[in-house]
């Protein structure tokens, strides 16, 4: 019977994804000017797309 790999998750990768996240919803703020309803969510589903992305990439 084959094993199953197992994924080791570092912590480094957690706290790069939220970094990542926290910055590019900063920036996209920034670069936005207006902070309405509208773009404040758009920048944070932006953000945590980017963080999860490389929180999933780093593994």
């Amino acid at each position: 019977m084959a094993q199953q790999a197992v994924i080791k998750r570092s912590i480094a990768s957690l706290i790069g994804g939220i970094f990542v996240a926290i910055f590019v919803f900063v920036l996209l703020l920034l670069l936005m000017g207006e902070t309405t309803t509208f773009n404040v969510v758009v920048s944070l589903l932006i953000a945590a797309a980017l963080g999860v992305w490389v929180r999933l990439a780093d593994l």
